[in-house]
């Protein structure tokens, strides 16, 4: 074999070696884009001004739980029986402890996040019950199916942050699944989670389970989950969320408040209406996390989209929502604090072309308007109500898109390319000058799952859609899954607290 044979056979071979390797993961964005502001500063102060009428003149209501109402009412709101009117500025008064930015702390330190300033974490869908795929079609979420989506959002190199409960583990009592959710988001990835919030105990177990990993001092001062607290919009919070918000916030974990308003439904039909409506509650919320404990981390959340006039049925990706998601970016800008938006949203119950436009139509406004945490990121089929394996990958990919073109364009000596133009010249072109050579295999961004062969060479390797790529790419993943392991004796710490709380815990949910 001649030297330069051997050379280029050792060449192939390492470029093989590399495409089979796991891909590197990335650290969270930090953008080098100026956000977008679409709404004007007059537009966002109207939006204020309303959300501020409505605290005041029409309230929230807070139900079945007497701690926040006497906390409202000590800190001088007008509580009228549930109802809690609360004087204009001052829910963005109480605000005012709440940190601008904070860090999240996960079990492997390299794969901390930062929430707030000019960071943006990506974050896997969370919730559905039901879960897809091309072979076995739709069907109840497992355990081992959680797991899973656990180990793709460990594996994905802009997934940042491993979110909520992927798929709901249905064959489990659900007032028992939860000790399991977080038990397989502690044990199976080494980065960061949200903690189940359906009820007050719900939540006191993710932190007790929390505590046993991390030390009950440490959580004190280091925020390792996420709560996830929705209202009952319109203008409502119940008391099992409300129980929930105060456990995270009492010990100092990050709470994120969100109105799931579905305009036409939970809101206004129009925008502007919606926004002033979202505003409100998540103000009222936010401002009792800092009643429970001044200074405790809060996130000011939105899940937005509209209502078919014609079914009633969800819609996501319309321009309606777009509009919402760049507005919410700038109202927490405004307050000084974290947002929580966006994601790939979409209707379609496969991954076909309109599942990739709707999400296409919320993933990319999320990253231009600044959004600090972006939920339902990779894997949202059906409007929630399921987790497609092939979406996940496909949106995963688009994720690492976006994490390219957050950078900004590389404007550095090499980024110019003057020496590569000097050397090609007019009239000829650019594939073997020396430029090239040095920066081709990092020049462009190479997608898993898009295919950009000839029509020829598509057909030959089987003519696969980009479902059935996602398909192998996923399987690919978990098989190359390495397990980031854990200390045998926290381990053993969080089973033998997941063992006495199920001693005593019934298997329906219980109002706590």
């Amino acid at each position: 074999m001649t030297e330069t044979a051997g050379a280029a056979r050792s060449g192939r071979d390492s470029r093989r070696a590399r495409a089979r390797a796991p891909a590197p993961k990335y650290p969270y964005i930090r953008r080098r884009l100026t956000p977008v502001e679409l709404l004007s500063a007059e537009a966002v102060e109207v939006i204020e001004a309303n959300a501020e009428t409505i605290l005041e003149e029409i309230g929230v209501e807070f139900r079945r739980d007497p701690p926040s109402l006497e906390l409202w009412r000590a800190a001088g709101a007008d509580v009228q029986g549930e109802r809690v009117h609360i004087p204009r500025g001052m829910a963005r008064r109480l605000l005012a402890s709440a940190p601008s930015e904070f860090t999240l702390h996960a079990r492997n330190p390299e794969r901390n996040v930062r929430f707030g300033g000019n960071a943006t974490v990506f974050s896997p869908v969370g919730g559905p019950p039901f879960v897809r795929d091309i072979e076995r079609g739709r069907r109840y979420g497992t355990l081992a199916d959680l797991e899973n989506f656990i180990k793709l959002a460990h594996m994905a190199p802009a997934i940042h942050f491993s979110g909520g409960c992927m798929c709901e583990p249905m064959e489990i009592p659900p007032n028992k699944r939860h000790l399991d959710v977080q038990y397989a988001f502690f044990r199976w990835s080494d980065q960061g989670c949200e903690a189940t919030p359906e009820t007050g105990g719900h939540a006191a177990d993710a932190i007790g389970l929390a505590q046993t990993l991390f030390g009950a001092e440490y959580l004190e001062s280091h925020p390792v989950v996420l709560g996830n607290i929705n209202s009952n919009s319109p203008l409502v919070y119940d008391g099992r969320m409300l129980a929930a918000l105060r456990q995270f916030a009492g010990h100092n974990q990050g709470t994120i408040v969100v109105p799931a308003v579905l305009a036409g439904a939970m809101g206004p039909v129009t925008p502007a209406g919606c926004l002033a409506e979202i505003l409100a509650e998540t103000l009222a919320g936010m401002a009792l996390t800092q009643l429970v404990r001044p200074g405790a981390p809060v996130i000011l959340g939105s899940f937005v989209g509209a209502i078919s006039m014609r079914t009633g049925a969800p819609t996501f990706g319309t321009p309606e929502a777009t509009q919402m998601i760049f507005a919410t970016a700038q109202l927490a800008r405004r307050l000084g604090l974290p947002c929580r938006s966006g994601g790939s949203l979409c209707s379609s119950k496969v991954a076909d072309a309109q599942a990739a436009y709707e999400s296409a139509n919320t993933l990319l406004p999320s990253l231009l308007a600044g959004v600090n945490l972006v939920t339902h990121a990779a894997g949202w089929l059906e409007g929630g109500l399921v987790a497609s394996y092939e979406k996940f990958v496909m949106d995963a990919d688009q994720c690492a898109m976006m994490q390219m073109l957050s950078q900004g364009m590389d404007l550095s000596e090499r980024g110019q390319a003057l020496d590569a133009i000097r050397e090609v010249g007019p009239g000829s072109h650019f594939l073997g000058c020396a430029h090239t050579l040095a920066n081709f295999e990092s020049a462009f961004y190479q997608s898993t799952i898009a295919d950009y062969s000839s029509y020829e060479q598509w057909s030959l390797e089987g003519g696969l859609t980009a479902e059935q790529r996602a398909n192998r790419v996923w399987r690919k993943m978990l098989a190359d899954y390495q397990d980031p392991g854990i200390d045998p004796a926290q381990d053993e710490a969080m089973r033998a607290f997941i063992a006495r709380r199920k001693a005593v815990l019934t298997d329906e949910i219980e109002d706590e």
